[in-house]
């Protein structure tokens, strides 16, 4: 029987995903423990960028941690989009778009991506969208096995519709719910298998 101890936590918008701040300036940035006082050892498993919100998994177990970034577990985004996205873009995201990896060209794997037509009701953002009067947006889901840096921005900024909003969704069989921004949830061994 393991003594580790996981947790999802929705990740607010400006948020890091780590607990120090390593950074040379002194920067008014949310760090993980503002939101809960976590066990000693407890580490995010992946990242969400500063830009993006969401569902974050941490976890004093390594093991767990390891399998979870693997590329065998699907994590879904909802992205809020610069125009109103079409199926031919959904699609070339469905089968793989390049994007620059550390400088050189990746050619992404196919992956599952869907248009969403009724509006996600996420809470507010901390720092506000442009509104309509700047032009349409729309939303479209993104489920991809592998992580390479700010991926999803990537592939639909490489397809003619950039990010304005990321939020994941879904790690696995593990939602975000309607747990509230910056909400933490502590889960058996058995919920996080």
């Amino acid at each position: 029987m393991s003594n580790h101890r996981h947790f999802i936590v929705y990740k607010p918008h400006g948020f890091l995903s780590q607990f120090i701040y390593n950074g040379k300036r002194k920067a008014k940035k949310g760090l993980l423990g503002q939101l809960h006082d976590f066990p000693e050892g407890t580490m995010s498993i992946g990242r969400l960028d500063e830009d993006s919100e969401g569902l974050l998994m941490l976890t004093t177990d390594g093991k767990m941690s390891h399998h979870i970034r693997s590329k065998k577990i699907e994590k879904e985004y909802f992205v809020q989009l610069d125009g109103i996205i079409t199926e031919d873009a959904v699609e070339q995201l469905r089968t793989g778009v390049t994007i620059s990896v550390d400088k050189e060209p990746y050619l992404t794997k196919p992956c599952k991506s869907k248009l969403i037509n009724k509006v996600p009701n996420f809470p507010e953002r901390g720092r506000k969208i442009r509104d309509d009067r700047h032009g349409p947006t729309s939303w479209a889901s993104v489920t991809l096995t592998e992580g390479k840096f700010r991926q999803v921005r990537k592939m639909t900024a490489a397809v003619g519709f950039p990010t304005l909003r990321l939020v994941r969704v879904r790690i696995a069989e593990v939602h975000l719910n309607d747990l509230e921004k910056g909400g933490v949830l502590e889960l058996s061994e058995e919920e996080i298998r």
